[in-house]
């Protein structure tokens, strides 16, 4: 099966064969806080959001001017291509030092620019730069595994950005024109991350698209609609939401697994952020646990409540 790459900027240059794989914008992080901000406005979360749209802010800011680190290993880049394996596979590189870099560059940052930080939150910055080494590493292993109650819930939105920042850096290194499409792609290509939220493209070549936003990298890849993206069923699935959700967003709900993934679709904001929304549709994750759906993905910027236990292998 042939596939096609395309950059930030070539989509309505490109035929009209939907790509394979989208690489995130320079901007994703400037529109997230854009769109964090805007939502924000009389929401009942709005210090929440509003936070993160702080996070987001400085997540850009180092985007572009970030520290310098050691190239990867281009030879074992090429030969996971190859083999149709994640060049950025999270379980390998988080044993590298170079996103604990980019995180300490990222705390020192983040707590220069907010110095009205309320308490709990520079308490939260501060258990994340004082932890070890070893610490940081088991606590980014439980995050990215889905294990939140395996680590303290305040510092997940900290670490989620500075994990999701350096992937996102990383991209640049990855010769994404040997990306491969492979059926029921259901993690991502780029790292092998579970998707956040699905996104319904609403311009050529994407026209009426699905498809998926990686939970760390920001990748998205494209796959087919009318199919959960957990189990691959296609019967039986719902579409809920509120009248009231951001950008119209809805939950795809599959009765066979009994997990959701919530949609964005660009025909109501071209510009809008699926994280952002995502962040401001919790009404509809709680609705949503109710009637027995769970999320399999839940966002790296936000510690879920229960027994938080997301497995990534589920």
């Amino acid at each position: 099966m042939s596939s096609k790459i395309i950059e930030p900027g070539q989509i309505e240059a490109s035929a009209t064969t939907p790509p394979f794989v989208l690489l995130p914008p320079k901007d994703v992080f400037a529109r997230r806080a854009e769109g964090l901000a805007s939502l924000a406005a009389g929401h009942p979360l709005a210090a929440y959001l509003n936070l993160i749209a702080r996070v987001s802010a400085a997540q850009d800011e180092l985007l572009a001017n970030p520290p310098e680190l050691p190239d990867l290993d281009q030879p074992a880049l090429v030969t996971a291509l190859k083999h149709q394996m994640p060049p950025l596979a999270v379980d390998s590189l988080l044993q590298e030092s170079h996103w604990q870099t980019v995180l300490d560059v990222w705390l020192t940052r983040f707590s220069k620019q907010n110095p009205d930080l309320p308490a709990p939150v520079t308490q939260a910055l501060a258990q994340l730069q004082e932890a070890s080494h070893q610490q940081r590493l088991d606590w980014a292993k439980d995050l990215t595994g889905g294990r939140f109650s395996d680590l303290p819930g305040a510092v997940v939105p900290f670490l989620g950005a500075a994990l999701q920042l350096t992937w996102t850096l990383w991209l640049d290194q990855v010769p994404a024109q040997n990306i491969r499409e492979q059926e029921d792609q259901t993690v991502c290509p780029c790292c092998g991350s579970l998707p956040v939220a699905g996104v319904i493209h609403q311009r050529q070549p994407a026209d009426g698209a699905r498809y998926l936003l990686c939970s760390l990298c920001a990748t998205q890849w494209h796959y087919v609609r009318l199919k959960c993206s957990h189990c691959l069923g296609t019967r039986g699935l719902e579409y809920l939401h509120f009248d009231n959700s951001p950008y119209g967003i809805r939950a795809e709900a599959c009765p066979e697994c009994h997990t959701c993934l919530k949609q964005l679709y660009l025909e109501h904001a071209p510009n809008a952020d699926a994280v952002a929304a995502d962040l401001a549709s919790l009404d509809l994750d709680i609705s949503l646990a109710e009637q027995g759906f769970h999320r399999r993905a839940p966002s790296l910027l936000l510690a879920p409540g229960g027994d938080g236990n997301h497995n990534r292998e589920a």
